[in-house]
């Protein structure tokens, strides 16, 4: 009876460990360590990275970085200080915090999932959901950090899209949101400046489609071929146009083609001396080959000063 009782004990303990593998998942990267699998890491790294949290919601960056190891603080110690200078609170709140340690690795990694509040020191307030990882070395400190994050959508800045297209008619389009365009639109209207004030036609030719449709502020509406470019520099001695801003956008769930807003000063001295100087806004469309295919020009005139 007595055997029989211990068997029956067993079978629970037997259960929890089929239940509850040592070992689980896999790592995928490359190295040494591919195909290995992950184990519950030590608690001793939870304490290290809570202190680290306590510290930075303090806003005491000098002591969050005692938890971290030389060689991190050496490479990135100047960028955490850099962001505490710029935060009037932080108030980071995990929800899960997890270590794990991948099987032939000395390091445990802690993921943790929190929701931050931070109000910088300009004013401006933001709320994130936060997936990160921290890597703790075996003398239990910090020596890698990746974070992943969400804002949510109540934030005053630093969404995903905002705005909302119209378009002069009704569309398809009309109550879409709009999104950063990120197809080097930047990168061609810089050079494009450099290349206008340096009145290089064949240059600018290279940012523009074959045909170039331009709607002036004057509201003529101009045709511009690559052969063209020549006569558009042909009445001045000299040019000037200055960008204050550049802002690519495009309507959400569209094709690639997108719209840059500038805001600009441009000065052109004409070769009998006259001088037109106006301060800009305009659109310069860009097509699917990420070329400018179209834009449309507003002016107004530069306040003399007394």
């Amino acid at each position: 009876m007595k055997k029989l009782f211990n068997y029956l004990m067993l079978i629970p303990m037997v259960i929890v460990a089929q239940q509850s593998p040592a070992t689980a998942g896999k790592y995928m990267g490359q190295g040494d360590l591919s195909g290995n699998p992950y184990t519950i890491g030590n608690s001793s790294a939870v304490n290290v990275v809570m202190k680290s949290v306590a510290a930075y919601n303090a806003n005491d960056v000098e002591t969050e970085l005692t938890y971290y190891d030389s060689t991190y603080v050496s490479n990135y110690g100047d960028g955490h200080r850099d962001w505490h200078s710029k935060m009037k609170s932080l108030d980071m709140k995990p929800w899960a915090v997890i270590p794990v340690r991948l099987v032939g690795s000395d390091n445990d990694l802690v993921l943790t999932w929190s929701v931050e509040d931070r109000e910088w020191n300009n004013g401006s307030t933001q709320k994130q959901n936060l997936m990160e990882v921290f890597s703790v070395n075996p003398e239990g400190k910090i020596n890698g950090f990746s974070q992943w994050r969400r804002n949510y959508p109540s934030n005053e800045f630093g969404l995903s899209s905002g705005g909302k297209f119209y378009g002069s008619s009704e569309n398809e389009y009309r109550g879409r949101p709009l999104v950063f365009s990120n197809r080097g639109e930047v990168d061609i209207l810089e050079k494009l400046f450099e290349d206008y004030n340096n009145m290089d036609a064949e240059a600018c030719a290279e940012a523009f489609a074959d045909t170039f449709v331009f709607s002036t502020s004057e509201g003529q509406e101009m045709t511009i071929t690559k052969d063209m470019w020549p006569e558009v520099f042909a009445p001045y001695s000299s040019v000037k146009w200055e960008p204050y801003s550049i802002v690519p956008l495009k309507i959400y769930d569209t094709d690639p083609a997108s719209g840059a807003i500038v805001y600009s000063k441009e000065t052109r001295t004409m070769k009998d001396g006259t001088v037109w100087e106006k301060e800009l806004m305009e659109i310069f469309y860009f097509d699917l080959e990420g070329k400018i295919s179209g834009g449309t020009q507003f002016a107004k005139d530069i306040p003399s000063v007394e």
